[in-house]
């Protein structure tokens, strides 16, 4: 068991360096092309920052085990909301700018439902993970549309993905071919890693991988969200610890839980949705109380609040998964 837990450790260390490795590399080969940063900033930013979910997804399809990719994708959703919004606003109450109340909130309630049509029937399929990816294009179509246009405003996201391209120093093609080419040979070889992982530690504890999934790596895989959040917020930079959870919560449902349906269509166990999903509806519309109330902010006390309830579903799977144990 210990050897299966450092293993599943040394397997996150790997893929987040591995993931920033391959999002500068994916960037420097894309700017030695003379791509737009626009699209570089759309494609390979975005979905970088999601990368760790999206490996771990897709090595669990691979693996047969689609219910810890599901189980990653929901339960990340809900770290986010309750752990990493819950801790930074204990430490820096977060206001909502107004362009965020009417273009992005809405948007990830949205996604939040359609996540909930998809786990409804209890089963994932190709022809839902096809939905999931139109829905993927459609948001991405949408935000390159108003960049063209040039409405700042409804765009910051995309203006922080931009800054983020800058960064990133020019490099020969050699050495910006070397760095996406081992990034992503370490995401794979960690992702499966993890995967291994936590089919052992299931196994020996008698528990099922979709409760690993839900918590474990749900939390592993929701750590750098947590710490440019509460960077982020310490600087005085609340939007951006805003707009970071809003991003990868969309993200989550529309790129990473469309991989097990795409290439390992099954049946999932139907806490998925009654258990799980209902939490992360609850919190998303708990949310966007605070979002549309008079002060517009997530207060210390409302931080409270989501970690306690982040803090009083990880107890719910604690005893679940000793129940199951015990059966």
């Amino acid at each position: 068991m210990l050897l299966h837990i450092f293993l599943l450790l040394i397997g996150f260390l790997v893929l987040f360096k591995s993931a920033d490795q391959f999002v500068i590399g994916s960037i420097a080969c894309a700017k030695n092309f003379n791509v737009s940063p626009l699209i570089i900033g759309l494609s390979i930013v975005a979905l970088g920052t999601s990368a760790p979910e999206i490996f771990v997804a897709a090595a669990s399809a691979y693996s047969g085990e689609p219910e810890l990719a599901a189980g990653n994708a929901i339960g990340s959703n809900i770290a986010n909301l309750g752990m990493v919004l819950g801790i930074t606003a204990i430490l820096v109450p977060l206001k909502f700018p107004k362009e965020t109340l009417s273009h992005d909130l809405p948007i990830v309630i949205a996604v939040a439902f359609a996540a909930g049509l998809v786990l409804m029937d209890q089963k994932l399929d190709l022809y839902e993970g096809v939905f999931l990816l139109l829905g993927l294009a459609i948001f991405i179509g949408r935000i390159a549309f108003v960049h063209t246009k040039g409405d700042k405003s409804e765009n910051d996201a995309v203006c922080l993905d931009l800054d983020e391209v800058d960064e990133i120093p020019d490099m020969t093609m050699t050495k910006a071919v070397l760095y996406f080419v081992s990034g992503l040979f370490f995401l794979l070889l960690s992702a499966q890693l993890l995967v291994i992982s936590v089919v052992e530690i299931a196994t020996l504890m008698g528990i099922s991988e979709l409760l690993i999934g839900l918590s474990i790596i749900a939390v592993g895989t929701s750590l750098p969200e947590l710490v440019v959040s509460v960077t982020s917020a310490l600087k005085g930079q609340t939007e951006l610890a805003i707009g970071n959870i809003m991003g990868s919560n969309i993200f989550n449902i529309l790129a990473v839980l469309s991989i097990p349906s795409l290439l390992a269509p099954t049946y999932v166990n139907s806490d998925l949705f009654w258990r799980d999903y209902i939490l992360m509806i609850g919190l998303t519309m708990l949310i966007a109380s605070f979002a549309y109330s008079k002060g517009r902010t997530i207060s210390k006390l409302n931080g409270l609040l989501l970690l306690t309830i982040w803090m009083g579903y990880l107890t719910l799977l604690y005893y679940t998964a000793v129940s199951e144990n015990l059966l």
